[in-house]
């Protein structure tokens, strides 16, 4: 299983289209096969800083979500609403993986 950490760099005048943003999100990436852990709007320090993370089983099926996710009327609506409202000035993601977990029960 992987983690994607997709740091987003926000105009801090625009925190609630993020919010709205990342709201849709909250229901499109479900139904296109990621596990979505949340989206996260700068709510104290930062104003500028803010967080999508989600787990995937492997990159193979990150392809294949993007391609459910590209394909999906509420998943297209919400890249072009971001385009249009100039809202993210940068995005970087970063892929992690769980080493803490006990793997295979071994302690």
């Amino acid at each position: 299983m992987l983690t994607c950490i997709i740091q987003y760099q926000i105009d801090p005048t625009k925190r609630a289209a993020f919010a709205e943003y990342g709201a849709r999100w909250g229901k499109c990436i479900p139904r296109c096969g990621a596990d979505l852990v949340g989206y996260y709007a700068p709510h104290e320090g930062s104003s500028t800083l803010a967080y999508g993370i989600y787990h995937i089983e492997n990159l193979a099926a990150y392809e294949a979500y993007r391609a459910r996710l590209a394909a999906d009327p509420l998943g297209r609506e919400n890249y072009l609403f971001a385009q249009s409202e100039k809202f993210i000035l940068k995005e970087d993601r970063t892929w992690l993986q769980n080493v803490s977990a006990l793997q295979g029960g071994a302690t």
